[in-house]
């Protein structure tokens, strides 16, 4: 049976506050010169980085990491708020840019539905919410999510610890 609305789904949310003003963590967000220096899971670097930041537009990486392992990702735009929200479909995808499987984990969702917050917080830094819901997922998939809750915060801690570290180099 398949759970295209995902309604009764609890979405994975994650919120951190920066040290970095709105505008700032912005531009390293939606900037491919910006997002290849920090958007990675620890242990991995950015080897491909295409942007084309636009409602109907996208952005297209590919990471590296331990023992040359290689994931690709694509985010396919289809709201923009500047400075205050994004939503996005994100994917793995194929070198080429075609719909790509998780390379270890078959069974998760082929797509992801996003929403991304920014909101100024109270002592001059920024509020920064992500959420994450399976779109147009099987039970497989869903389950598959559900059950990688506490690697996901693994994951964002990691990936959130290398912005912080870059939002300091940037703020010198």
């Amino acid at each position: 049976m398949s759970n295209t609305a995902n309604t009764a789904l609890c979405p994975f949310v994650i919120t951190r506050e920066f040290r970095a003003p709105r505008a700032l963590l912005w531009q390293v967000q939606t900037q491919a010169q910006h997002l290849q220096h920090w958007l990675s899971p620890e242990g991995f670097h950015t080897i491909h980085a295409d942007m084309d930041f636009r409602v109907g537009g996208r952005y297209h990486y590919g990471l590296e990491g331990p023992n040359g392992l290689q994931m690709w990702g694509l985010q396919q735009f289809l709201e923009i708020v500047p400075e205050r929200k994004i939503v996005h479909l994100q994917s793995f995808s194929t070198p080429e840019g075609g719909l790509g499987r998780h390379p270890m984990a078959p069974t998760w969702p082929a797509y992801m539905h996003v929403t991304a917050t920014w909101e100024d917080s109270a002592n001059g830094g920024t509020i920064h919410t992500i959420s994450w819901q399976p779109h147009e997922s099987d039970d497989v998939g869903i389950a598959t999510f559900d059950g990688a809750r506490e690697g996901m915060n693994a994951g964002f801690a990691g990936t959130f610890a290398k912005l912080d570290a870059y939002l300091v180099k940037l703020q010198g």
